[in-house]
Order: C-alpha cells, then structure tokens, then sequence
C-alpha cells in the first residue's frame, strides 16, 4: 500500500514539475520524466497485463545495444521525456473524475425507448467522452449494465461514440499524440475535418442500427445525460479555446491539463466543503492516480521503444519508400497502421516509430491519418483499452465487438480515403 501512496504521489510530481517546467524552467522537464519513471518502476511488478511492456522493454535494449555499436546517435533526452506531456495530460484529465462523478451527473429519469434514446445516449457519450475519455464511456454502460448484459445495439453505440472522439477531440490522448509527434500541424483544419468525420460516422452508425432487423430499436433503452449536466466539457473547452485565441503560442495539451486541474480544485470546494475536497483530492493523488499505471506505463515504454527505433533507423540512414507524401501514401498507412492496431499494436507505438522518420512530411495530412487510425482500431480493435474494458467489466466477447464493428470500419476507412484526397488538394 505504501509503495502505491509513494507511485501516487511520484506521479503528481510529475504533472506539477511538468506544468512548471513548461512555463517557467525547461529543464525541469527531466526531472518530472525521472519522476514518472520511477514511479513505473515502484508499480511495474503489479501490473497485471505487462506482456507488451515486456516485448517492448526487451526490444528497446536491444535496439540500445545496437546504436552503441554503430556508434549512431540516441537522444537521451527524448527517452525520459518524449511522451511526458502526454502523460500530463492524462493526469490533469483524470482530476475531472473528481467534478464528474456518477453522483453528480445527471441522468433523464425516465429515458426514452426508441431511436430517439439511442441519438440522445449516442451524443450524451460522444459529448462527454470528449472531455474524461473513458470515465464516460464506464459510467454510461454501467447504467446500461442490468440483468447481466448489454445488447448488440448497446456495444455499437458505447464503443463507436466513444472512438470517434479520436478523430477531433483535443481533449482525448490521440490528438495530444498527433501534436507532440507533429507540431506543425494545422489545429483548425484538424477539428473541422475531424468534426464532420465524427459526424458521418454518427450517420453510419444511426441508419445501420435504424435498419437491423436483428434488433428493434424501438425497444432500445439508453441512458441519455441531460445537456444541462455537460457544463463541464463545454466549460473546459471555452476556457481551453479562449486562452488558445490569445495566447496561441501555448501548446493546447498544457491548457487542458493546467484548466482540468484548476476546475477540479474550484469546483470540488464549491460543491462540497473545503474539508471534503482535501480529502478527495489527497485520495485522489495517493489511490486513483496510480490505478492509471497501465496507460502510464504504455506512454512511457512506448515512448522509449520509438526514440530508439528511431535512432536505429535514422542511423541506417534510410530512404523513404516514397518521393512525395500525397493522399495514396497516407491511405496506405492508414491501412497499415489499422491492421498493426488490429493484431495488438498500439497506435501510440506506431507513430512513436515513424514520428521522427517522417518528420519532414506534411505534418496536418500525417496527424489527420494518425487520427483516422486511431479512431478506427479503438472502436473495432479486441486490444483497444476500451473495449478490453468493456469485455472485463461487462463479459462481452471481444470477437463479438469485432464483428459488430468490421464492417463499419471499413466504411470508415473509404470515407477516411476520400477525406484525405481532398485534404491533400486542399493542402496543395
């Protein structure tokens, strides 16, 4: 237990030396990378599912005893702190918890039954997803979750409304990646065509299940969030955007995770009492913080993994396999990067790999694509973090999800193809 109280409390650290070093002392930024390392290395025997991490961990050795040999250069720097501010915002997110919890979130009493309920609940998770990521998506179907199961339709709505918050959400860790591994990207052109992505992928989803005769939809029970309870999201965003406007230099994942901290330090107080929000918030930092030393730990190893794959591949001095990254190229590694996603590759690792190789690429086409990606493999993917959630929690065949869910991804993916042609015209 005191070892969890210590990883907690490391963890933390980490997000405050990150958030200062940011502002005021960069080179801080070592020491909160050193500080999440070292909490991974307090929690790393009690992960339960570390076999990637394993692969991962013995290959990045590997690969380091490689370059010394060579003599190629390793960014030493980049291992410990490459996905930091990733990290960051995972932790400044998860103090929404504190502000959103099922209690304080309000539900229609009586839900509607019906295709009107399956667009309420639809939107009510894409909505509020976009903010607290998976927490949304848990309390949802927790709802959903009577007399022992959730049907077909339920899985289709929990998993694709959730996903596609990747395509444009910048509260959401896919678009924190996107703009760590390519900075000068376009962040309105992002949102835009990720928004109408989400949207076309909402129509999909919206006339598959209006015209399965499987299911009757009439019968559909959702659990629709009242609009008034999304304050909070929309808040954020306001704030996030608002502060982006005049301030535009600051990166976007340092303003999520600075105003997710502060809201949950003035709202808590306000709604309960500043002895209460004490205790929450110090149970949040010694026992919640550290159950996220799966994601963290992903972040981390990940991170290293790409910075020396990198160094390898940049040491070999390789050529790309293409003249001009143009929207065929992207629609291939699109393909690819869904397929690695598919057999258990995490997205974050792929462009962990490639972020440096294609770093002289058009940076907007790359993240669209990474987004795409990402979005796709959540909502279909058996190893997608939230659909292993939903097979543990709620004992549904991770098969099953696939197949209710291949379809529409290859739906997705034509869609996603004829999106980046025209974004490459456009971008040209």
């Amino acid at each position: 237990m005191y070892s969890s109280y210590i990883s907690g409390i490391l963890i933390f650290l980490s997000f405050i030396l990150s958030i200062y070093s940011y502002f005021f002392y960069k080179d801080l930024l070592i020491i909160s990378g050193l500080c999440a390392w070292i909490s991974f290395v307090i929690f790393f025997i009690t992960l339960q599912k570390k076999k990637l991490l394993l692969v991962l961990l013995s290959l990045s050795f590997i690969f380091f005893a490689i370059s010394l040999f060579n003599s190629f250069k390793i960014n030493y720097y980049n291992i410990f702190t490459v996905n930091q501010f990733l990290i960051t915002l995972l932790i400044g997110v998860g103090f929404l918890r504190l502000i959103a919890t099922p209690n304080n979130i309000s539900l229609e009493e009586v839900p509607p039954k019906g295709i009107k309920s399956f667009v309420k609940t639809y939107f009510g998770v894409h909505l509020f997803a976009s903010v607290i990521n998976l927490s949304a998506l848990i309390l949802i179907a927790d709802k959903m979750y009577k007399k022992n199961f959730l049907t077909n339709t339920q899985i289709i709505l929990l998993t694709r409304s959730f996903a596609n918050d990747a395509y444009w959400s910048p509260f959401f860790v896919a678009f924190a990646a996107a703009v760590v591994y390519m900075p000068k990207l376009n962040t309105s052109i992002i949102l835009l065509n990720g928004i109408v992505l989400a949207f076309i992928g909402f129509l999909i989803t919206y006339f598959e299940v209006k015209n399965d005769k499987k299911n009757i939809i009439n019968e559909f029970e959702g659990y629709p969030i009242s609009f008034s309870s999304l304050y909070l999201p929309f808040s954020l965003a306001f704030l996030v955007l608002l502060t982006n406007y005049f301030f535009p230099h600051i990166k976007v994942i340092i303003l999520i995770s600075l105003f997710s901290f502060f809201l949950a330090l003035i709202i808590l107080p306000i709604k309960k009492s500043i002895k209460k929000a004490i205790r929450e918030i110090t149970n949040h930092i010694l026992v919640e913080l550290p159950k996220m030393k799966a994601e963290i730990s992903l972040f981390l190893v990940a991170g290293m993994f790409g910075v020396i794959m990198s160094s390898i591949l940049l040491g070999l001095n390789l050529q790309l396999p293409f003249e001009k990254f143009d929207w065929i190229i992207a629609s291939i590694l699109l393909a690819i990067f869904i397929l690695l996603g598919f057999i258990g590759i995490h997205p974050l690792i792929t462009i962990a790999i490639i972020g440096d190789l294609l770093n002289q690429v058009d940076h907007t086409l790359l993240a669209v694509t990474f987004l795409m990606a990402w979005a796709t493999t959540v909502s279909t993917s058996p190893f997608s973090g939230s659909n292993l959630t939903i097979v543990s929690r709620y004992d549904f065949n991770a098969k099953d999800i696939f197949k209710l869910n291949m379809f529409y991804a290859l739906k997705m993916y034509v869609v996603s193809v004829i999106f980046l042609f025209m974004l490459y015209k456009y971008l040209n």
